[in-house]
């Protein structure tokens, strides 16, 4: 069974973060100009929240609040649900879809950031594996296997 630890590697593990002080403006200009998601939020290099698009939605835009003043620590996800690198794949995945949601930050034993995977990179990895997979079976059935 596949590990996280195999989506880390790669895509890689550069996670971009944001201060809980920035504005929720500065994180949409942030999450925009890299075509991502959410923002882990970083304080003294612990993670202390995400923020989502979801979250500027909802908490900010439909609550008519200003982004360019409202602060990323006044409307972020604080209960951070994370993963261990040591898991494998299925077990991230059926949180997410549990959890109804669509980053996951991926933590070592120390609880300290790793990584963080989408549900586009699970989605990612299992077609890659499934195209591997069907094109052994056709060597196979095809008899180009070496």
């Amino acid at each position: 069974m596949a590990m996280i630890i195999r989506i880390l590697a790669d895509k890689g593990s550069n996670v971009l973060f944001i201060d809980p002080d920035s504005t929720v403006f500065d994180a949409s200009l942030m999450m925009n100009q890299h075509k991502i998601g959410a923002l882990v939020v970083l304080r003294s290099k612990k993670l202390v929240g995400i923020i989502t698009e979801r979250d500027v939605l909802t908490k900010v835009i439909a609550a008519q609040l200003d982004p360019t003043v409202t602060k990323v620590c006044d409307v972020m996800t604080v209960d951070v649900v994370k993963v261990h690198v040591d898991k494998n794949i299925e077990e991230a995945s059926h949180i997410m879809s549990h959890k109804k949601i669509r980053h996951l930050p991926v933590v070592d034993k120390r609880n300290e950031l790793k990584g963080m995977i989408s549900i586009g990179d699970i989605n990612s990895h299992r077609m890659t594996r499934q195209a591997r997979r069907i094109s052994s079976l056709e060597d196979y059935l095809y008899g180009y296997a070496m």
